[in-house]
């Protein structure tokens, strides 16, 4: 399988803390990976990482080969897009300008906005089902319409790679469902997806890759069938549970052992 972005032998944190150390993770090509793990187990710092916002202070993250680090920013933009958490919007901002700044990487002094450029907007909005908002303020919008403007934003940068960083927090369920259905679709299509998920269901329902954290390290990964079992969930989470498939998809279901306890 190609892998177009992965870390090797990366430690990585904040100022001398270090998070995560001597991690090796690949990103395989044409999936959806979900890195899954309870709270500061180094999820988001890990992904940061493999979106250039870190640099580890050991080791590399590579992308088509290269690391990451020593490459131009617009290039690395026309590659990876980035979904960050709690992205904020400029003041009175309307949802077509803001998904147009996806087209920034393209932009230069020898290649200004286009119809090409209209073109590709127009088409996010419509992947994310934003066009009829184009005219309205993003500070308007519910949550659910914002982070699918985001996505548009994303989208527009027309990357192969994208990196969603708990995409689905602060929604409700209907929301977070309508922004996990947009994901399944857009790895359908073709795009690799690599994202933080704190909902252990959702991550077995749309994934087709997990990678399993605790405490900075990986504890196992590979598909979900394969990584969502009893044993692996007590250890990760330390949560007892039962794993059943669920009734609409097949996939693992985790049902917590009644009057379960973490012990945290």
């Amino acid at each position: 399988m190609t892998v177009p972005l992965l870390a090797e032998q990366a430690t990585i944190g904040y100022g001398r803390k270090a998070v995560c150390e001597r991690l090796d993770v690949e990103v395989p090509e044409g999936e959806f990976t979900v890195i899954i793990g309870p709270n500061a187990c180094g999820k988001s710092t890990l992904l940061k990482a493999l979106a250039r916002m870190l640099k580890p202070t050991d080791g590399h993250v590579l992308l088509d080969g290269e690391d990451i680090h020593s490459r131009p920013t617009r290039t690395v933009a026309r590659r990876l897009g980035l979904l960050p958490q709690s992205p904020i919007a400029p003041d009175g901002i309307t949802v077509a300008d803001l998904v147009a700044r996806g087209r920034y990487p393209h932009q230069g002094i020898l290649r200004q906005w286009s119809a090409a450029d209209e073109r590709v907007v127009a088409e996010a909005m419509d992947a994310t089902d934003v066009a009829d908002l184009a005219a309205r303020g993003v500070d308007e919008l519910s949550g659910g319409q914002r982070q699918r403007v985001w996505i548009a934003m994303v989208l527009a940068q027309q990357t192969p790679l994208l990196l969603l960083d708990e995409p689905t927090t602060f929604l409700d369920i209907t929301h977070q469902l309508e922004v996990m259905d947009l994901c399944g679709r857009l790895h359908r299509e073709g795009r690799t997806l690599v994202a933080v998920l704190h909902d252990l269901n959702q991550a077995a329902r749309y994934a087709t890759h997990l990678i399993a954290m605790r405490e900075g390290a990986i504890v196992a990964e590979g598909p979900p069938d394969e990584i969502v079992t009893a044993d692996v969930v007590e250890k990760v989470f330390d949560l007892p549970c039962r794993i059943i498939d669920d009734p609409e998809t097949a996939t693992p279901l985790v049902i917590p052992r009644a009057g379960a306890r973490t012990g945290r």
